[in-house]
C-alpha cells in the first residue's frame, strides 16, 4: 500500500508564492510518478502538474510557466512550486503516487489528504 501527505498549503496575495511538499510512504518502490491535482468550488478536479522517475514533466495549460514539479525518486517526494499566483489558483492541492502508467493514465494508487491554498487580491 502507498500513501501520501502533503504540507505546504496556506495563504498569499496575488503575485506571491508558495512551495508545496509531498512524501510517500509504504510500498515506495512502486512509486514511479508523482502528481498534483487541485479541486476548486464549483470546478471539477484537475491535474495540475505531473512528473515520473524519468523526470518527464506535463503541466496543466493554466500554470505553465508559473508552476514548477520536481522528483526525488530516492526519497519518492515531490514538490510543487507555484510562482505569480492567482485568485484562479485557490483550491485544494491534492498529492498522488504511483507506479510508471500512471504519469500517462492518470491512474494513481494514493491520494493525500489535501493542503489549501488561498490567493487573495
Amino acid at each position: 500500500q502507498v500513501h501520501t501527505v502533503e504540507s505546504g498549503g496556506g495563504s498569499v496575495q496575488v503575485g506571491g508564492s508558495l512551495r508545496l511538499s509531498c512524501s510517500a510512504g509504504g510500498t515506495i518502490s512502486m512509486i514511479n510518478a508523482m502528481g498534483w491535482y487541485r479541486l476548486a468550488p464549483g470546478k471539477q478536479r484537475e491535474l495540475v502538474a505531473a512528473v515520473n522517475s524519468e523526470n518527464n514533466t506535463k503541466y496543466a495549460t493554466s500554470v505553465k510557466g508559473r508552476f514548477t514539479i520536481s522528483m526525488d525518486n530516492v526519497r519518492k517526494s515531490v514538490d510543487l512550486q507555484m510562482d505569480s499566483l492567482t485568485p484562479e489558483d485557490t483550491a485544494v492541492y491534492y498529492c498522488t503516487a504511483g507506479p510508471p502508467y500512471s504519469y500517462r493514465t492518470e491512474n494513481w494508487l494514493s491520494w493525500g489528504q489535501g493542503t489549501q491554498v488561498t490567493v487573495s487580491s
